[in-house]
């Protein structure tokens, strides 16, 4: 799993540039927020996570099929990361913070996803 990269993913790079185009001003990876967004609207306390189907245990085709070798590991790895995710969400609402996740498979449709980041920056916000 070392070579299994964990920033600037091919879908992370989409949903940046697709991002780039429209409200630049993001930052990358932020220590400081609960679960360190993939990308990071400071000054709007907003937070993207793009996330792999297979690593997040997503509902998708891709992220259902679970390696046949190794089972019980793989099916309690994702099960922890699903726990993990749910956690940094609640603690970034808890904060004051919206947060996002995009799918990996959603990427494939890139006039949807344009248009789903956009309603989500454009959400008032609600302090």
């Amino acid at each position: 799993m070392r070579a299994v990269r964990g920033r600037d993913t091919t879908p992370e790079l989409l949903v940046r540039r697709l991002l780039r185009s429209v409200a630049p001003g993001y930052r990358l990876h932020r220590k400081d927020i609960p679960g360190r967004p993939d990308v990071a609207y400071i000054g709007r306390r907003k937070a993207i996570f793009v996330h792999g189907c297979f690593w997040h245990g997503h509902d998708c085709a891709r992220g259902a099929r679970m390696p046949k070798a190794n089972r019980p590991y793989w099916e309690a790895k994702i099960a922890r990361n699903r726990a993990r995710d749910a956690a940094n969400l609640a603690a970034l609402a808890e904060r004051g913070w919206k947060a996002l996740v995009v799918w990996e498979c959603e990427t494939k449709d890139e006039a949807a996803l344009s248009e789903r980041l956009l309603r989500f920056l454009a959400e008032a916000e609600r302090v």
